[in-house]
């Protein structure tokens, strides 16, 4: 697979003070394709994320999305450029004193005018899209199973109509059912939408239902990106283990 770029970094560092996350860091993503973002903990995976979305100001480096460069737009040009992503961070990140139609609001009221009626009419269909009943968007976060808070959290990060999708974590807690159903969601998703997907994840069942390709993150920066099978090629001792190891062997069985 390959084509043109969703996204292109080059040469990143983060660091939190003295505390260095990344270190000449460098990815592409390609449009079109589900990425998986695996590594052990601590190496930055969902600061990476943060970092592409201009959450997190990296010490060095560039980041472009769609050929634009994240750290050097203007106000108009990066409300435009956030327009074409949606986010669902791990924890969901819904506001608990609003309802889940509400939530999927928010991106619609920050980024267009378009008048509230046609805002909770394009609300309800995404949350339909996302897997969740009718009744949902009545909802508050804390009357959801984890699971529907995730959908909800789906439904927001779709409401405008994105291109690029940014999942962090999106199965963590959930059931194994649960959790198999929302990588198929995913999955179906991305066919129907063409959307282009970065997935960080730890979840070696999604890695395979889902990924069209992996990117490893260690010793500060992506030490490989493959497919599952030219990962196992790989001689490197995390991604040995990683893959090697009873859960990533029970996967490729499965």
């Amino acid at each position: 697979m390959s084509g043109p770029l969703a996204i292109q970094v080059r040469r990143l560092k983060t660091a939190y003070g003295d505390h260095v996350v990344h270190e000449d860091l460098d990815l592409d993503v390609r449009e079109g394709e589900i990425l998986g973002v695996i590594g052990a903990s601590g190496t930055g995976k969902s600061v990476l994320l943060r970092a592409i979305v201009g959450l997190k100001e990296p010490s060095a480096g560039s980041v472009n999305v769609f050929g634009k460069d994240v750290l050097r737009l203007d106000e108009e040009a990066r409300d435009a450029l956030e327009r074409r992503w949606g986010v669902m961070f791990q924890d969901g990140a819904l506001f608990s004193n609003l309802t889940v139609r509400e939530n999927v609001m928010i991106p619609m009221a920050e980024h267009t005018d378009m008048p509230r009626d046609l805002m909770k009419e394009l609300a309800d269909m995404k949350i339909r899209m996302a897997g969740l009943g009718p009744d949902a968007g009545n909802k508050y976060p804390s009357d959801l199973s984890g699971g529907m808070r995730k959908r909800a959290a789906l439904a927001r990060a779709l409401a405008l109509d994105p291109d690029l999708l940014f999942l962090d974590e999106p199965t963590a807690g959930l059931d194994p059912i649960t959790a198999a159903n929302f990588d198929a969601l995913i999955v179906e998703l991305q066919r129907a939408l063409g959307l282009t997907v970065f997935l960080v994840t730890h979840d070696v069942d999604t890695l395979h239902a889902v990924c069209d390709r992996i990117a490893v993150l260690s010793d500060r920066k992506v030490i490989a990106v493959g497919t599952i099978p030219e990962l196992r090629q790989q001689d490197h001792p995390w991604i040995q283990d990683y893959f090697g190891g009873p859960r990533g062997r029970a996967a490729t069985a499965a």
